[in-house]
């Protein structure tokens, strides 16, 4: 398997597993959003590919505001981390994790950090495999007026 960085080449492909992740999202939308992050300094994508299969990707951003747990700022976080499921168990995430840690320090951060559900254990499991540490749990809430 090898990864990629997000360029014109598979930005397609990317615009495809956003929606296997988030099937809220559009798939034109996420064309145009990724695009822009395309050679961004405080922002990146890396897709991972098996022959001409792409398998998952993860976006890591730098956050300036507030971030759970950060002992500074700014934090690399990362936005987003997805293997397709005939991929996973299969230490691609991981690959992907240490890829995006390896961009963090070049960058000069000193941490980078992520989030899940409350009720997503097979994430939750994974960040602390990656040797993610929880800080906080939240519940969020909304009322309609």
């Amino acid at each position: 398997m090898e990864i990629e960085i997000l360029s014109a080449g598979n930005i397609h492909a990317l615009a495809v597993l956003v929606p296997e992740l988030w099937p809220e999202c559009i798939f034109e939308e996420e064309y145009e959003k990724y695009s822009g992050i395309i050679n961004a300094e405080d922002e990146i994508c890396y897709l991972i590919k098996e022959q001409e299969q792409f398998a998952g990707f993860v976006h890591v951003a730098a956050r300036h505001d507030y971030v759970e747990g950060a002992d500074d700022l700014p934090v690399a976080y990362v936005e987003a981390i997805y293997v397709k499921p005939a991929y996973q168990q299969q230490g691609i995430a991981t690959r992907l994790i240490h890829t995006a840690a390896d961009w963090a320090r070049q960058k000069g951060f000193k941490q980078m950090a992520s989030d899940t559900g409350l009720v997503n254990n097979a994430a939750i499991n994974f960040h602390k495999k990656a040797g993610f540490t929880e800080v906080e749990r939240v519940v969020c809430f909304i009322r309609n007026l």
